[in-house]
Protein backbone atom coordinates (compact mmCIF):
# COMPACT_ATOMS: atom_id res chain seq x y z
CA UNK A 1 0.00 0.00 0.00
CA UNK A 2 1.17 3.83 -0.38
CA UNK A 3 0.66 6.61 2.35
CA UNK A 4 -0.16 9.97 1.54
CA UNK A 5 3.00 11.53 3.88
CA UNK A 6 3.51 15.41 4.31
CA UNK A 7 5.48 15.01 7.85
CA UNK A 8 8.19 12.87 9.14
CA UNK A 9 9.98 12.59 11.85
CA UNK A 10 13.56 10.93 11.86
CA UNK A 11 14.69 9.78 15.26
CA UNK A 12 18.38 8.90 15.46
CA UNK A 13 20.79 7.53 17.90
CA UNK A 14 24.04 9.15 17.29
CA UNK A 15 25.59 6.90 18.48
CA UNK A 16 25.11 3.61 16.51
CA UNK A 17 27.29 2.18 14.47
CA UNK A 18 30.04 3.85 16.39
CA UNK A 19 29.18 7.64 15.07
CA UNK A 20 29.17 6.11 11.65
CA UNK A 21 25.11 6.59 11.69
CA UNK A 22 25.50 10.55 12.46
CA UNK A 23 28.52 10.75 10.08
CA UNK A 24 25.85 9.98 7.43
CA UNK A 25 22.96 11.89 8.65
CA UNK A 26 23.40 14.84 6.78
CA UNK A 27 23.06 12.74 3.60
CA UNK A 28 20.14 11.06 4.48
CA UNK A 29 18.07 14.23 5.57
CA UNK A 30 18.84 15.30 1.99
CA UNK A 31 17.33 12.11 0.67
CA UNK A 32 14.17 12.23 2.99
CA UNK A 33 13.45 15.80 2.26
CA UNK A 34 13.18 15.80 -1.53
CA UNK A 35 10.51 13.47 -1.20
CA UNK A 36 8.60 14.81 1.85
CA UNK A 37 7.73 18.10 3.04
CA UNK A 38 8.66 18.66 6.30
CA UNK A 39 11.42 16.04 7.70
CA UNK A 40 12.73 17.51 11.70
CA UNK A 41 15.26 15.44 12.75
CA UNK A 42 15.66 14.55 16.69
CA UNK A 43 19.06 12.91 17.96
CA UNK A 44 18.83 10.98 21.38
CA UNK A 45 21.10 11.15 24.38
CA UNK A 46 20.09 8.66 26.29
CA UNK A 47 17.81 5.24 26.59
CA UNK A 48 14.08 7.10 26.76
CA UNK A 49 14.80 10.21 25.16
CA UNK A 50 12.62 8.83 21.87
CA UNK A 51 10.08 7.57 23.62
CA UNK A 52 9.70 10.89 25.61
CA UNK A 53 9.94 12.70 22.16
CA UNK A 54 7.12 10.47 20.86
CA UNK A 55 4.73 11.33 23.43
CA UNK A 56 5.46 14.61 23.17
CA UNK A 57 4.10 14.73 20.02
CA UNK A 58 0.68 13.72 20.63
CA UNK A 59 -1.34 17.00 19.90
CA UNK A 60 0.60 17.08 16.25
CA UNK A 61 1.52 13.45 15.27
CA UNK A 62 3.41 13.41 11.95
CA UNK A 63 2.52 10.49 9.17
CA UNK A 64 5.76 8.72 9.35
CA UNK A 65 8.20 8.11 12.41
CA UNK A 66 11.53 6.77 11.24
CA UNK A 67 14.09 5.22 13.39
CA UNK A 68 17.53 5.49 12.66
CA UNK A 69 19.87 3.49 15.09
CA UNK A 70 20.11 -0.40 16.24
CA UNK A 71 17.49 -2.90 17.66
CA UNK A 72 17.87 -1.09 20.92
CA UNK A 73 16.64 2.10 19.67
CA UNK A 74 14.05 0.77 17.60
CA UNK A 75 12.49 -1.49 20.61
CA UNK A 76 12.36 1.92 22.10
CA UNK A 77 10.38 3.41 19.57
CA UNK A 78 8.14 0.52 18.97
CA UNK A 79 7.05 0.29 22.69
CA UNK A 80 6.16 4.24 22.63
CA UNK A 81 3.94 3.50 19.05
CA UNK A 82 2.81 0.11 19.86
CA UNK A 83 0.24 1.78 22.67
CA UNK A 84 -1.11 4.51 20.57
CA UNK A 85 -4.94 4.17 18.91
CA UNK A 86 -3.92 6.72 16.25
CA UNK A 87 -0.42 5.30 15.27
CA UNK A 88 1.69 6.88 12.95
CA UNK A 89 3.50 4.84 9.88
CA UNK A 90 7.39 3.47 11.18
CA UNK A 91 10.57 3.39 8.72
CA UNK A 92 13.83 2.66 9.73
CA UNK A 93 17.05 2.94 9.17
CA UNK A 94 19.23 0.43 10.33
CA UNK A 95 23.25 1.83 12.18
CA UNK A 96 23.40 -1.28 14.63
CA UNK A 97 25.41 -4.48 14.68
CA UNK A 98 22.09 -6.89 13.74
CA UNK A 99 19.35 -4.51 12.69
CA UNK A 100 17.17 -7.68 12.68
CA UNK A 101 13.62 -6.40 12.32
CA UNK A 102 15.24 -3.97 9.17
CA UNK A 103 16.07 -7.54 7.72
CA UNK A 104 13.23 -9.08 7.92
CA UNK A 105 11.48 -6.52 6.15
CA UNK A 106 13.76 -6.12 3.15
CA UNK A 107 15.75 -2.38 4.28
CA UNK A 108 19.16 -2.31 3.13
CA UNK A 109 21.70 -2.13 6.09
CA UNK A 110 22.86 0.69 3.83
CA UNK A 111 21.36 3.93 5.55
CA UNK A 112 21.39 5.56 2.68
CA UNK A 113 20.03 2.86 0.53
CA UNK A 114 17.54 2.69 3.33
CA UNK A 115 16.19 5.79 3.30
CA UNK A 116 16.07 5.40 -0.43
CA UNK A 117 13.47 2.59 0.43
CA UNK A 118 11.55 4.41 2.85
CA UNK A 119 11.00 7.09 0.02
CA UNK A 120 9.26 5.01 -2.20
CA UNK A 121 6.17 5.12 0.22
CA UNK A 122 5.85 0.81 -0.06
CA UNK A 123 4.11 -0.21 3.20
CA UNK A 124 2.70 -3.51 4.49
CA UNK A 125 0.40 -3.80 8.05
CA UNK A 126 2.66 -6.02 9.93
CA UNK A 127 2.04 -7.99 13.25
CA UNK A 128 3.60 -7.00 16.34
CA UNK A 129 3.84 -9.14 19.58
CA UNK A 130 2.91 -8.42 22.65
CA UNK A 131 4.16 -9.80 26.13
CA UNK A 132 2.15 -8.27 29.11
CA UNK A 133 2.92 -4.29 28.90
CA UNK A 134 6.01 -4.98 26.13
CA UNK A 135 5.96 -4.85 22.57
CA UNK A 136 8.08 -6.80 20.41
CA UNK A 137 8.85 -7.20 16.28
CA UNK A 138 11.39 -9.93 16.47
CA UNK A 139 11.69 -12.12 19.32
CA UNK A 140 10.53 -13.14 23.29
CA UNK A 141 13.03 -15.63 24.65
CA UNK A 142 14.13 -16.99 27.98
CA UNK A 143 17.05 -19.51 29.13
CA UNK A 144 19.91 -19.73 26.39
CA UNK A 145 19.30 -17.14 24.09
CA UNK A 146 18.92 -14.33 27.36
CA UNK A 147 22.45 -16.23 28.45
CA UNK A 148 23.86 -15.51 24.90
CA UNK A 149 23.28 -11.74 24.68
CA UNK A 150 24.22 -11.44 27.97
CA UNK A 151 27.59 -13.58 27.63
CA UNK A 152 28.40 -11.48 24.51
CA UNK A 153 31.17 -8.84 25.09
CA UNK A 154 30.98 -5.24 24.08
CA UNK A 155 34.45 -5.18 22.39
CA UNK A 156 34.05 -8.77 20.71
CA UNK A 157 30.92 -7.59 19.79
CA UNK A 158 32.60 -4.58 17.78
CA UNK A 159 34.95 -6.45 16.66
CA UNK A 160 33.62 -9.21 15.45
CA UNK A 161 30.01 -8.48 14.48
CA UNK A 162 27.39 -11.16 14.28
CA UNK A 163 30.26 -13.68 14.70
CA UNK A 164 29.89 -12.47 18.51
CA UNK A 165 26.33 -14.16 18.69
CA UNK A 166 27.91 -17.43 17.41
CA UNK A 167 31.25 -17.54 19.24
CA UNK A 168 28.99 -16.93 22.31
CA UNK A 169 27.02 -19.55 22.01
CA UNK A 170 29.16 -21.92 21.71
CA UNK A 171 30.41 -20.62 25.06
CA UNK A 172 27.41 -20.94 26.59
CA UNK A 173 25.79 -24.42 25.27
CA UNK A 174 28.98 -26.36 27.29
CA UNK A 175 27.05 -24.91 30.69
CA UNK A 176 24.45 -27.53 30.95
CA UNK A 177 21.12 -25.29 32.33
CA UNK A 178 17.79 -25.92 32.76
CA UNK A 179 14.66 -24.40 34.76
CA UNK A 180 11.20 -26.11 34.71
CA UNK A 181 8.73 -25.02 32.30
CA UNK A 182 4.70 -24.65 31.93
CA UNK A 183 3.79 -23.52 28.40
CA UNK A 184 0.25 -23.22 27.59
CA UNK A 185 -1.86 -22.48 24.56
CA UNK A 186 -4.38 -23.70 22.25
CA UNK A 187 -2.16 -25.29 19.90
CA UNK A 188 0.28 -27.48 22.26
CA UNK A 189 0.76 -27.65 25.86
CA UNK A 190 3.90 -28.47 28.14
CA UNK A 191 5.55 -29.18 31.14
CA UNK A 192 9.22 -29.71 32.35
CA UNK A 193 12.66 -29.27 31.58
CA UNK A 194 14.10 -26.46 29.45
CA UNK A 195 17.14 -25.07 28.36
CA UNK A 196 15.35 -21.92 26.15
CA UNK A 197 11.95 -21.17 24.58
CA UNK A 198 12.03 -18.78 21.81
CA UNK A 199 9.31 -17.38 20.38
CA UNK A 200 9.49 -15.55 16.81
CA UNK A 201 7.70 -12.88 15.09
CA UNK A 202 10.14 -11.88 12.65
CA UNK A 203 12.73 -14.49 11.36
CA UNK A 204 15.93 -13.10 11.84
CA UNK A 205 17.50 -13.25 15.65
CA UNK A 206 21.20 -11.70 15.86
CA UNK A 207 21.23 -10.89 12.48
CA UNK A 208 20.49 -14.43 11.19
CA UNK A 209 17.54 -16.05 9.90
CA UNK A 210 16.52 -17.96 13.27
CA UNK A 211 14.75 -21.85 12.63
CA UNK A 212 11.42 -20.64 11.82
CA UNK A 213 10.95 -21.87 8.76
CA UNK A 214 7.26 -21.01 8.46
CA UNK A 215 7.69 -17.27 9.88
CA UNK A 216 5.28 -14.57 8.18
CA UNK A 217 5.11 -11.28 9.83
CA UNK A 218 1.77 -10.81 8.14
CA UNK A 219 0.34 -14.28 9.33
CA UNK A 220 -1.11 -13.44 12.83
CA UNK A 221 0.57 -16.02 14.08
CA UNK A 222 4.04 -16.30 16.70
CA UNK A 223 6.53 -19.40 15.85
CA UNK A 224 7.03 -20.87 19.49
CA UNK A 225 10.02 -22.74 19.39
CA UNK A 226 10.93 -25.15 23.19
CA UNK A 227 14.58 -26.47 23.41
CA UNK A 228 14.60 -28.77 26.61
CA UNK A 229 18.40 -29.58 26.41
CA UNK A 230 21.55 -27.81 25.63
CA UNK A 231 23.41 -30.39 24.14
CA UNK A 232 25.50 -30.13 21.43
CA UNK A 233 23.34 -32.62 19.07
CA UNK A 234 20.08 -30.37 19.65
CA UNK A 235 21.75 -27.23 18.02
CA UNK A 236 23.41 -29.78 14.96
CA UNK A 237 19.74 -31.16 14.58
CA UNK A 238 18.36 -27.25 14.62
CA UNK A 239 21.51 -26.09 11.70
CA UNK A 240 20.23 -29.56 10.02
CA UNK A 241 16.75 -28.18 9.60
CA UNK A 242 17.92 -24.73 8.83
CA UNK A 243 19.93 -26.22 5.71
CA UNK A 244 17.39 -28.27 4.80
CA UNK A 245 14.50 -25.81 5.09
CA UNK A 246 12.67 -28.14 8.16
CA UNK A 247 10.65 -27.68 10.91
CA UNK A 248 13.36 -29.05 13.19
CA UNK A 249 13.08 -32.59 14.31
CA UNK A 250 14.57 -33.82 17.64
CA UNK A 251 13.22 -35.46 20.60
CA UNK A 252 14.51 -32.24 22.73
CA UNK A 253 12.87 -29.46 20.25
CA UNK A 254 9.26 -28.62 20.16
CA UNK A 255 7.57 -26.44 17.81
CA UNK A 256 4.68 -25.17 17.06
CA UNK A 257 2.51 -22.09 16.12
CA UNK A 258 0.09 -19.80 18.26
CA UNK A 259 -1.49 -16.36 18.60
CA UNK A 260 -1.74 -16.68 22.72
CA UNK A 261 0.83 -18.32 24.92
CA UNK A 262 1.04 -18.22 28.20
CA UNK A 263 4.60 -19.64 30.29
CA UNK A 264 5.23 -20.12 33.91
CA UNK A 265 9.04 -21.05 35.00
CA UNK A 266 10.54 -22.16 38.19
CA UNK A 267 12.89 -20.48 39.16
CA UNK A 268 11.62 -17.01 37.40
CA UNK A 269 13.81 -16.23 34.42
CA UNK A 270 14.83 -12.88 32.74
CA UNK A 271 13.09 -12.01 29.55
CA UNK A 272 15.18 -11.30 26.49
CA UNK A 273 12.40 -9.31 24.26
CA UNK A 274 14.37 -7.81 21.19
CA UNK A 275 17.41 -7.63 22.98
CA UNK A 276 16.25 -5.73 26.19
CA UNK A 277 16.21 -7.84 29.15
CA UNK A 278 14.23 -5.58 31.97
CA UNK A 279 11.35 -8.27 32.72
CA UNK A 280 11.55 -11.68 34.34
CA UNK A 281 8.45 -14.40 33.35
CA UNK A 282 5.48 -15.39 34.00
CA UNK A 283 4.50 -14.32 31.01
CA UNK A 284 1.46 -13.85 28.72
CA UNK A 285 2.57 -13.50 24.61
CA UNK A 286 0.15 -12.48 22.01
CA UNK A 287 0.22 -11.03 18.75
CA UNK A 288 -1.23 -8.19 17.52
CA UNK A 289 -1.71 -8.75 13.57
CA UNK A 290 -1.35 -5.76 11.27
CA UNK A 291 -0.93 -3.55 14.33
CA UNK A 292 1.46 -1.34 12.29
CA UNK A 293 2.30 0.07 8.80
CA UNK A 294 5.71 -0.43 7.87
CA UNK A 295 7.91 1.05 4.98
CA UNK A 296 9.51 -2.13 3.05
CA UNK A 297 12.18 -2.85 0.95
CA UNK A 298 12.35 -6.16 -1.36
CA UNK A 299 9.71 -7.92 0.50
CA UNK A 300 8.99 -10.95 1.68
CA UNK A 301 13.00 -12.01 1.82
CA UNK A 302 13.51 -15.15 0.47
CA UNK A 303 15.51 -17.75 2.66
Amino acid sequence: MTLEIDRVELIVNPKAGNGRLKQQLPNIVTILEDQFDTVNVFQTEKPGDASDYIHSMKEEQPHLIIGGGGDGTIYEIINALGPLEERPAFGIIPGGTCNDFSRAIGISQNPLQAAEQICEKNFRSIDVGKCNHQYFLNFWGIGLITEVSSNINPKMKESFGRLSYYLSTLQTISQERHFQLKIESDECAYEGNAAMVLIGNGPFTGGVRAFFPESNLEDGKLEVLVIESNRFQTFWDMLRAKVMDNVPNSEDILYFQSDHISIETEPDQTIDCDGERDFETPSTITVLPGHIKVAVGDYPVKP
